[in-house]
């Protein structure tokens, strides 16, 4: 009775070792495809921009692994407490780091239209995506170890990336107002950012995650927000205000 209830004991440890690699791989990948994304925009790289394209599909059937299992430990192991927080906490996390490869994606879509276009001067792109990267590794690390503390460090930074996004629209509307020449280009790398934005905000989904899987208590509704410039322009818009 005791060699089977061992044997189920560490068959159930292997499963969850095994749903965390699934997550740590979806992480990686997810990483990767928004390094090349952003490298493919900033050094105009058509090439590459279609190699980050093809990536997605590694993420995506990724997914499909982590739902599987999840389906099967449900079903078979029954989990409750801290388990059952641990277990669907990957199942969320799964669907954050899917989106945030759907839209590494549609950066590489828009990276190949922007190579064939003049050069326009994208100031924080850059340093923005590379934010994002630093974050989407650090909840990873975060959810791995447990650590809610650097959990909570990736839910703050947000702020930060939100202020680079909000930098860049105002730059590029300046671009587009000087030479409506550049509106094409501009308007390419207004939604390459706000992907990249967006990308953060999954980050932060996650970090979130991490701490009610760690402490069973979520994070307070109100997270540090940016202003988001491209709103009051449409507002403005919409109500006649804009010059």
């Amino acid at each position: 009775m005791t060699r089977t209830s061992d044997h189920i004991v560490s068959s159930y440890d292997e499963e969850l070792n095994h749903l965390n690699s699934l997550i740590s791989r979806m992480g990686g990948l997810a990483e990767t495809q928004l390094d090349g994304a952003a490298q493919a925009v900033l050094r105009r790289d058509a090439e590459l921009a279609a190699q980050v394209r093809a990536q997605d599909k590694e993420i995506d059937a990724l997914e499909h692994d982590v739902g599987a299992l999840v389906v099967q430990l449900l079903a078979l192991r029954q989990p409750m407490a801290v388990d059952l927080r641990y277990i669907v906490s990957a199942l969320k996390i799964a669907a954050d780091l899917e989106r945030f490869g759907d839209y590494a994606k549609n950066v590489a879509k828009r990276a190949i239209a922007i190579s064939q276009m003049p050069h326009i001067p994208s100031p924080g792109l850059d340093r923005m995506a590379r934010l994002v990267q630093a974050m989407i590794k650090d909840v990873l690390d975060a959810y791995l170890e447990n650590d809610t503390d650097k959990a909570i460090a990736v839910w703050n930074q947000d702020v930060e990336v939100d202020q680079l996004y909000n930098s860049l629209f105002r730059e590029l509307l300046t671009y587009m107002m000087e030479d409506p020449r550049n509106i094409t280009g501009c308007t390419h790398l207004l939604f390459i950012a706000k992907n990249i934005e967006r990308m953060g905000d999954h980050a932060t989904n996650i970090a979130e995650t991490v701490h009610y899987q760690v402490k069973g208590v979520e994070l307070p509704d109100d997270r540090p927000k940016g202003e988001d410039p491209s709103f009051a322009v449409f507002q403005a818009a919409d109500t006649g205000d804009a010059e």
